[in-house]
């Protein structure tokens, strides 16, 4: 009767006590490794901006020498957009038909825009040449768009959009 008593004693110790803190100490190191692993994760992060910090002054001086090299004042984007199509257009031996010119600008955006629309005629691989000049030109030109039409005898025409990025 001792033996059975002591084997209850045991039982009831083991689910009341020992049962419980089992349970409990898989949660505490669950919640160990978890914030161990967070706390790596922030380590790495820290790391990651402590390096981007450090390149950040090189890197704001690169982008405004990109700015000054690319990316032309409001003052002076019309003559520099008109000089560049004009240029373009005696390189690439099309003929320039139209150019027109939409200035815009918005709200909370680092650059304003002048919008382009090119009309030129000419051969249609010196047209290419031409399409793919003005979208590789050293200013910041974004061709949005380009359309063939029929030209005058054998000639193509070609109607480009584009945007023009300035500095406000």
């Amino acid at each position: 009767m001792a033996a059975l008593g002591a084997v209850v004693l045991d039982l009831a110790v083991y689910f009341l006590a020992v049962r419980p803190l089992q349970k409990e100490l898989v949660r505490s190191e669950s919640s160990y490794h978890q914030m161990s692993l967070r706390l790596q994760q922030r380590q790495l992060r820290v790391a990651r901006l402590e390096k981007f910090q450090k390149a950040l002054p090189a890197a704001d001086d690169q982008l405004k020498t990109f700015l000054r090299g690319h990316v032309p004042s409001r003052r002076r984007v019309f003559s520099q957009a008109s000089r560049l199509v004009r240029v373009l257009t005696q390189q690439n031996g099309v003929q320039l038909d139209s150019v027109s010119y939409k200035l815009s600008s918005e709200k909370g955006e680092a650059l304003d825009r002048l919008g382009l629309d090119i009309t030129v005629e000419g051969p249609f691989t010196n047209l290419l040449q031409f399409a793919h000049s003005l979208e590789t030109a050293k200013d910041l030109i974004l061709v949005r768009n380009f359309a063939f039409a029929a030209g005058q005898g054998s000639a193509v025409g070609l109607r480009v959009g584009g945007v023009l990025y300035l500095t406000p």
